[in-house]
C-alpha cells in the first residue's frame, strides 16, 4: 500500500488539481506543492520505518502462509549469512520479496513492486529534487494548471521507474515520462522550446524502442518451447536466468549480447555518454528552470539505474563482454564534456555539458570489472568501491546539478539572459546568492567536504585497478572541471561591475530562493562530510550484485563451452 501510494499520489494530486478553478493560481501552487511534501515524507518514512539496512536484496519481505495467504510486511527480521531470512533464531519459512498482482495475466504481467539498497538512494533523491523543484516553479506563470497537472504526473512515472520489478511495468512508467516532460519543455521553454522537445522525444523514444525489443528477446527467451516453463517480465526471475541459476532455462552468449548492447544504448541516451548526449544541451537550456533541476537531478539518473538494474543483472556476459567499451566510453565523456563546458559561453550550456561530463564518472564506475583467466572477477573489491562510487555519483550530481540550474535560473528570472561575457560584479549586489552558489558550484567541482568529491575518488581509484591509463585519464577530467568552474565564478559572480542589460533588477534573493538553495547546500554539505549516509543503505546490495554477476558470467562461460563442446561432438 506504501509503495503505490508513493507511486500513485501524485497522480491523485493531479487529478484533484483539474478541478480547481484555472484562476486560482496560488492555491494550485500551494496545493501541488503540498502534494510534493507529502510524498517526500512518504519516501522518508518508508526509509526510516520499513527500510532493512542489513538486507541486501529486495524489499518488503511479505511471509507466506501455509493456506498461501500474504502476510504484512517483515520490519523486525535478520538476514542469515546464507541468505535465509530469520526472526529471531527461527527461519520464517515461506516468503515472497516484494508486491506482485496480477494485472494482465494471459501476458504473465504483474504490477510488481520493490526496492533495495540500489533504487532507494533514488527514490528519495527523486522525492527531494520534486519538491524543491515544485517550490522552485512559482515562476511560471504561464498555464499555471497545466503545467503543474504535468509535472505531477512526471513525478509518478519518476517514482515509478525506480520501484517497478515487472519488466513491462518498469517499461510503462519509463515511457509515461516521456510525454509530460516533451510539453514541459515545449510549452513552457525557452525561445526554441520545440526543437529541443522534439529532439529529446525523439532520442527518448528511441533509446524505448530499443529496451522493447530487448524486452520482447527476454520474455520469449525465459520460457523455451517443448520445456512447459510459462514465459515471464519479472526482473528478479530474469535475471536468475541470465546469471544460470535456473534449471533448463538459460539466455544464450548471443542474446545476451544482443540484449545488452540494445539496453546499454536505450540507457545510455538517458546517462546520457557520447555519443548519445546531443539531446541533453538544448533540452537544458530551453527547459524552464525547475524542470532543468529535475532533468538533471533525476531523469538522467534513470540510465544509470537501469544499466545496475537491468542491463547488468539480466546479460552478465554481454556487460563484461562490453566492460573495456564501456570504461572507455565513461572516460571520453568525462573528457569531452569538460572541454565542451569550458568552451561554452552560456552559462546554463556550460551546467548542461558537465552533467555530460559528471555522469561519465558513473558509467566509469559501474563498468570496472576485471576477470582473470578463468572468468572469476579479479580485485572484486575494486569492483564494488566503482559501483558505490557511480551510484554516489548519481546522488551527489543530482543535488549539485539541480542546485546548479537553480542558480543559473534565479540570475535569468531577473535579467534574461546567460552570457557569461557579460557578466561581472554580482557578489556586490547579490552577496547571500553570490555565496550559496559558491558552495553549490564547489559541489559539483568535487571540493572535499562536499557532495561531489566521495564519488568521484572512488570511481577513479577503482578504475585503476581496470585500466591505470584510463584512471589517469578520468582523474584528469577533475582538473577540466575545476577549470571551467572557477573561470565560470570569476566572470558572473566577481570583478567590477555587471556589464549586461536589465542591471536595475538586480535584486537581493528573495527568501523562497535562499531557502531552496539553502536546501540543496546542506545536502551538499551532508554527503560530503557523512558520506556513511548513503552507502549505509547501499554497501550491501552492491555486494550482492557483483556476486551474482560474478557467478552469472562463469555460468554463461560454461554454458558456451558446453554448447561448443556438443557442436563438436
Amino acid at each position: 500500500m506504501l509503495l503505490s501510494l508513493i507511486i500513485f499520489l501524485p497522480t491523485i494530486g493531479a487529478l484533484i488539481l483539474a478541478f480547481f478553478d484555472k484562476t486560482a493560481a496560488e492555491a494550485m501552487r500551494f496545493f501541488a506543492l503540498a502534494i510534493t511534501i507529502a510524498t517526500m515524507f512518504l519516501t522518508f518514512g518508508l526509509y526510516m520505518y520499513q527500510f532493512n539496512a542489513d538486507d541486501p536484496g529486495i524489499q518488503p519481505v511479505l511471509p507466506i502462509a501455509a493456506d498461501g495467504s500474504i502476510g504484512n510486511a517483515l520490519t523486525d527480521y535478520e538476514v542469515g549469512e546464507d541468505g535465509t531470512v530469520l526472526r529471531g533464531s527461527e527461519p520464517v519459512g515461506e516468503y515472497q520479496r516484494g508486491i506482485a498482482l496480477s494485472w494482465i495475466g494471459s501476458w504473465h504481467i504483474y504490477y510488481r513492486l520493490g526496492y533495495d539498497g540500489i533504487s532507494l538512494p533514488l527514490i528519495l533523491l527523486t522525492s527531494v529534487i520534486c519538491f524543491l523543484s515544485m517550490w522552485a516553479s512559482w515562476s511560471i506563470t504561464k498555464q499555471v494548471k497545466g503545467y503543474l497537472i504535468l509535472f505531477l504526473i512526471l513525478e509518478t512515472g519518476m517514482l515509478g521507474v525506480f520501484l517497478a520489478l515487472d519488466f513491462f511495468l518498469f517499461y510503462v512508467f519509463w515511457e509515461v515520462m516521456l510525454l509530460p516532460m516533451y510539453f514541459l519543455i515545449g510549452v513552457w521553454g525557452g525561445p526554441r522550446k520545440e526543437y529541443a522537445a522534439i529532439k529529446f522525444f525523439l532520442y527518448t523514444l528511441a533509446g524505448g524502442v530499443l529496451m522493447l525489443i530487448a524486452l520482447l528477446m527476454f520474455y520469449f527467451g525465459s520460457a523455451p518451447a517443448g520445456t512447459g516453463i510459462e514465459p515471464t517480465f519479472d526482473l528478479s526471475r530474469l535475471a536468475a536466468i541470465g546469471q544460470g541459476q535456473v534449471e533448463g532455462v538459460v539466455f544464450s552468449q548471443t542474446v545476451q549480447l544482443t540484449a545488452f548492447w540494445l539496453l546499454f544504448i536505450g540507457f545510455a541516451i538517458k546517462i546520457p555518454t557520447v555519443p548519445f548526449h546531443t539531446w541533453l544541451p538544448d533540452a537544458h537550456v530551453e527547459a524552464p528552470t525547475p524542470i532543468s533541476m529535475i532533468l538533471a537531478g533525476v531523469l538522467l539518473k534513470m540510465g544509470g539505474y537501469g544499466i545496475l538494474r537491468i542491463a547488468f543483472p539480466l546479460c552478465p556476459y554481454g556487460a563484461q563482454y562490453a566492460a573495456y567499451a564501456l570504461v572507455a566510453i565513461g572516460a571520453v565523456s568525462i573528457i569531452y564534456g569538460a572541454f565542451a563546458a569550458m568552451a561554452q559561453t552560456d552559462f546554463k550550456r556550460l551546467v548542461a555539458y558537465s552533467s555530460v561530463s559528471h555522469m561519465g564518472y558513473v558509467l566509469l564506475g559501474i563498468a570496472v570489472w576485471k576477470i582473470g583467466e578463468s572468468g572469476a572477477a579479479v580485485g572484486k573489491e575494486y569492483w564494488q568501491m566503482g559501483l558505490n562510487g557511480a551510484m554516489f555519483q548519481m546522488l551527489g550530481h543530482g543535488v549539485s546539478s539541480a542546485g546548479m540550474f537553480f542558480m543559473v535560473g534565479v540570475i535569468y528570472d531577473r535579467v534574461h539572459h546567460r552570457d557569461l561575457n557579460q557578466f561581472g560584479g554580482l557578489a556586490g549586489k547579490m552577496p547571500l546568492y553570490t555565496g550559496l552558489a559558491a558552495g553549490i558550484f564547489f559541489a559539483g567541482l568535487g571540493l572535499p567536504g562536499l557532495c561531489g568529491f566521495i564519488g568521484e575518488v572512488f570511481v577513479v581509484l577503482s578504475a585503476w585497478n581496470y585500466s591505470p591509463l584510463l584512471a589517469i585519464i578520468a582523474a584528469s577530467g577533475v582538473i577540466l572541471t575545476a577549470g571551467y568552474i572557477l573561470w565560470a565564478l570569476q566572470r558572473v559572480y566577481l570583478g567590477s561591475e555587471y556589464r549586461g542589460p536589465n542591471a536595475e533588477a538586480i535584486t537581493p534573493i528573495y527568501l523562497r530562493e535562499a531557502f531552496i538553495a539553502g536546501i540543496l547546500l546542506f545536502f551538499a554539505v551532508l554527503l560530503g562530510v557523512y558520506p556513511e549516509s548513503a552507502f549505509s543503505m547501499m554497501r550491501g546490495s552492491m555486494a550482492l550484485l557483483t556476486d551474482s554477476l560474478d557467478v552469472g558470467y562463469q555460468a554463461a562461460l560454461e554454458t558456451g563451452a558446453a554448447l561448443q563442446t556438443t557442436l563438436v561432438q
